[in-house]
């Protein structure tokens, strides 16, 4: 019975990372776009930004490897499950999609919101991953315990940049409406959406793969991400 529970939270918790790297690092295309006008002459954010993008595609692969060696497709979850388009949805109002990309680049209030907002929900990341390497349920799994570790040396590179950036504009790190903001979706997440995935066997799975259409290099064998 243990390892059946065991299976089925790992099925919803990859299914969940998967779902979240992949809006991440489509949605950090748009933020590239914006900072790259906002800050031509910043090499130093731009290609910590690139690298973080460059990650979040990785991370994206190594889930998506595991469920090839699992024989089956994630469940198909949405933007429900979605810390960073959750937060996007109550500071901005509107969807990721919906977020317009000029007014990012040509409004300051809005850029620096959204460096916070990315700044706040990677850092939230890395608590969490904190946490799944020390749960058995996680430590059961090598394979499992391996894309966790790099995700947990690459998560503090995610942050820091817009962290930096805030500082050296010399703009507040964190608001505490935000702070509470990001607190309350962790909950949310934790204790009320999450369970309802896990505990509805009628889920469906995913028929395709979220990167079926994109022009990426193929996915890499987990050994390879490594």
């Amino acid at each position: 019975m243990f390892e059946a529970f065991r299976r089925r939270y790992l099925d919803v918790l990859a299914s969940i990372y998967i779902y979240n790297e992949h809006r991440g690092y489509t949605s950090i295309d748009r933020v590239l776009e914006a900072v790259r006008v906002r800050c031509p002459d910043d090499a130093v954010f731009i290609a910590a930004i690139e690298k973080h993008r460059a990650d979040e595609r990785k991370h994206y692969t190594m889930f998506r490897r595991w469920f090839e060696l699992q024989g089956k497709m994630p469940l198909k979850v949405d933007r429900a499950l979605g810390h960073i388009d959750r937060f996007v949805e109550i500071v901005f109002r509107v969807t990721i999609d919906e977020l317009d990309t000029q007014a990012v680049i040509h409004n300051d209030d809005m850029f620096e919101r959204l460096c916070r907002v990315i700044m706040l929900t990677e850092m939230r990341g890395m608590k969490q991953v904190d946490a799944l390497l020390k749960s058995p349920l996680v430590k059961g799994d090598p394979v499992m315990v391996r894309i966790f570790k790099i995700v947990e040396k690459d998560e503090p590179s995610h942050w820091q940049p817009y962290q930096d950036w805030l500082d050296r504009t010399g703009r507040p790190q964190a608001k505490w409406t935000e702070k509470l903001t990001d607190f309350w979706i962790h909950r949310e997440l934790l204790f009320l959406k999450i369970p309802l995935v896990f505990l509805n066997p009628w889920t469906p799975r995913r028929t395709d793969w979220a990167d079926d259409l994109e022009n990426e290099p193929a996915p890499r064998p987990l050994a390879a991400a490594a």
